[in-house]
């Protein structure tokens, strides 16, 4: 108790504390000016109803699109645009004469919006790279490098070339080869959004296939040569800027700095990756963990951005380096709500920047379409071409081409720190948006056909990894749920991190405890486990020693309990008059009540019940469920006292809580906890695994029996009569 009071306490002070700050900032801002003698409390009101518009916008895209079976960020991209202040950003508004979203000095989001969408940016590819699996990497590396190279090299070569051949035409200049808007068109073109890809790899079972591992291994690739290639792109710009001319001795030393500094920082992070987590586990908490990871990787992003390179690359060398961690899922998992609030925000605001008017040329039209076939060729050609060395047929090799073509998060950053710069122009930057666009929503479609073909995309049988998954089965559902749990909390307590995965709503969670991953799900009335075969004896252990603990609860529980007891305080308890909350007209259907009886035996009465809940189809099978009440009654006797029986149970064979009730004024014997025979039956059934209303059903049942039970019994009422008294 004392431990929550000091809790308390402490929001207390910290809510105290906050609320001072917020209103000495308040007074502040409203006294003092800035630009345009409006106040900072003006600028903080204004980012507070952008902030909201977008995230609300961003979310109904998201979800619209998602519906349309089409990628969520789409949607967000898409709502970006409308919403911007190219179209309905624009349009006066009360209190706003000029629009909710204006350009601000020739630039379409304001510096704050800009600033949160840095962040964002940085989450995003911190994200990355806690996801990037090292292992699968390195097992795929020389396939993956050879298919992220020939990409990388294709889509460059010929972005840039894209510019170089029709700027005249469309923009009315020439551009060279090695000019900052056509080096900026090959680095947006090169980069693969490979998240769309898995989704569909995933939802084909295709993920761990040849095809699935050489595509993420060449996306790892991909990134970190695009990135690096941002950076060397970067520092040219900026060195011909200040001398007017390109000094190749000077690219050539940016690049070298630009991949030194990424090797040397992520040999580093790996290299001091673990003691790095255990300095992070000190904080016990698991979200102080992810919060304190996230500071380190926007230290990281800022240094790297002091050192000249972006600061994107900062965070995914942080997210790399954790990734091999056993708190990187934990991490992941904590920080995935706040990437679920500040992502849609960054594609929304990527989307804010389309300039309409700029597109509303044919050729720039032309010149994005044009563009975005090139980019696709790009990828198949510079993916397929090398995946044909590396033991795949063509149809293996089309579908790692394929995979690769998606353009998404890291193409918008790229053309979004382009158009910041000046470097690209919004003419150029809804082209690099019509290319994102284009890619995006039609490599998946052409992926799914492609895997249609269930064929073999290898020209060789290719060895799996030594994983090994294997199944312990346990007698009932209730068990099998207490073994699962009891296993959760023992590799918990054993040094394990625990992390839920999600699988379409299925029971899925892996335990990692440093290079050691073991997947754990139930199924039914089994476990099963999925890791490497060194690892199988230590599952076998733990399972052994669970099922001991778990056996000697179980024969020290069978002995101090007594469910007659237990019964009879819960027939007391219901004399205590409670309202409850539940309404039972739902739960009783008035065609399922028997005013009186004709059965005279406890099975009969059961089966007379069950008969009127199957005649009106509330239940599936009438023998599995009439078995289930009889192995209910044989454990434990369900008449009660007072005259009132309740025989109930659980089944897979109703959808949700059913009950049908029966008078038989003379009663009959019902193993009754006062031995008197039994007058009023309630049968109750109840979903086996679906949550529902099950005990606070039997709890207000009981109550209202005992207040209304004379009546039921003396007077000889109609089945709408005993509806109406027992659900009013």
């Amino acid at each position: 108790m004392n431990v929550r009071r000091k809790g308390r306490d402490m929001k207390k002070a910290s809510a105290y504390i906050l609320f001072l700050v917020l209103g000495v900032g308040t007074a502040w801002g409203s006294t003092e000016g800035v630009a345009g003698g409006q106040t900072i409390t003006h600028h903080m009101m204004l980012l507070m109803i952008q902030l909201g518009v977008i995230i609300f916008c961003a979310k109904f895209g998201s979800l619209l699109f998602k519906r349309l079976h089409m990628p969520g960020v789409l949607g967000e991209l898409c709502v970006g645009m409308l919403i911007g202040p190219y179209l309905l950003g624009k349009v006066p508004l009360p209190g706003f004469p000029e629009g909710l979203f204006q350009v601000v000095n020739g630039f379409p989001v304001s510096l704050e919006l800009y600033g949160i969408c840095s962040l964002a940016a940085i989450i995003l590819l911190f994200m990355v790279g806690l996801e990037t699996d090292l292992k699968l990497f390195l097992r795929f590396s020389v396939a993956g490098t050879a298919v992220g190279v020939g990409g990388v090299v294709a889509s460059f070569v010929l972005g840039d070339l894209c510019m170089v051949l029709l700027d005249d035409l469309v923009f009315g200049k020439q551009y060279g080869f090695f000019d900052a808007p056509s080096l900026f068109l090959g680095v947006v073109s090169t980069a693969t959004s490979v998240g769309i890809t898995a989704r569909i790899l995933s939802e084909r079972k295709k993920l761990s296939s040849p095809e699935g591992v050489t595509i993420l291994a060449g996306a790892v690739v991909d990134d970190v040569l695009g990135i690096i290639m941002l950076a060397v792109v970067l520092g040219a710009i900026t060195a011909s800027q200040a001398t007017g001319v390109i000094n190749w001795g000077h690219i050539g030393v940016i690049a070298g700095k630009a991949v030194g500094i990424w090797l040397i920082s992520t040999m580093l992070g790996l290299l001091f990756a673990r003691r790095i987590s255990i300095l992070l586990k000190l904080f016990r908490d698991r979200v102080s963990i992810a919060i304190m990871a996230l500071g380190l990787a926007l230290i990281l992003s800022g240094l790297f951005e002091e050192a000249g390179l972006a600061m994107i690359i900062g965070a995914y060398v942080a997210g790399l380096s954790l990734s091999q961690t056993d708190i990187s899922r934990v991490i992941r998992e904590k920080l995935e709500p706040v990437q679920s609030l500040l992502v849609p925000v960054f594609f929304c605001c990527m989307g804010m920047m389309v300039n309409f008017t700029s597109l509303s040329s044919p050729k720039i039209i032309l010149f994005g379409l044009f563009y975005s076939l090139v980019a696709v060729m790009a990828k198949i050609l510079g993916c397929s071409l090398p995946a044909l060395f590396f033991r795949f047929n063509l149809r293996g090799a089309l579908r790692v081409g394929v995979g690769m073509v998606p353009r998404g998060e890291v193409a918008l950053i790229i053309a979004g720190i382009g158009l910041a710069m000046g470097v690209l122009r919004a003419e150029e930057f809804g082209v690099a948006i019509i290319m994102t666009l284009l890619t995006t929503v039609a490599a998946p479609l052409v992926l799914v056909q492609l895997f249609k073909n269930p064929a073999s995309g290898t020209s060789r049988e290719v060895v799996t990894e030594d994983r090994h998954t294997f199944e312990f089965k346990f007698p009932s559902l209730e068990l099998t749920e207490l073994m699962f749990s009891k296993l959760l909390v023992a590799f918990e307590k054993d040094g394990f991190f625990v992390h839920a995965l999600e699988h379409d709503g299925a029971d899925i969670y892996q335990l990692r405890q440093d290079d050691m991953a073991i997947e754990l799900r139930h199924a039914g009335t089994s476990v099963f486990f999925d890791c490497e075969k060194q690892d199988e004896h230590m599952v076998n252990s733990a399972v052994f020693e669970i099922s001991s603990d778990l056996r000697t609860m179980l024969d020290g529980l069978s002995k101090p309990i007594d469910p007659g007891a237990i019964q009879k305080k819960m027939t007391e308890s219901a004399k205590i008059e409670r309202k409850h909350s539940l309404s039972l007209a739902g739960y009783i259907p008035e065609d399922c009540i028997e005013p009186n009886l004709k059965a005279t035996t406890k099975e009969g009465v059961i089966e007379e019940l069950l008969d009127m809940l199957v005649a009106h189809n509330h239940i599936r099978n009438k023998a599995e469920v009439f078995q289930a009440l009889l192995d209910r009654e044989k454990l434990v006797p369900t008449g009660l006292q007072d005259g009132f029986a309740m025989p109930h149970a659980k089944t897979d064979q109703v959808n949700n809580v059913v009950c049908a009730v029966g008078i038989k004024r003379e009663g009959l014997d019902f193993s009754a906890l006062d031995g008197q025979p039994s007058r009023i039956f309630v049968m109750e059934l109840a979903p086996q695994q679906a949550s529902g209303p099950h005990l606070q059903f039997v709890s207000a049942i009981t109550q209202i029996v005992q207040i209304v039970g004379h009546d039921l019994v003396e007077k000889n009422l109609t089945p709408s009569e005993i509806h109406q008294l027992l659900t009013s």
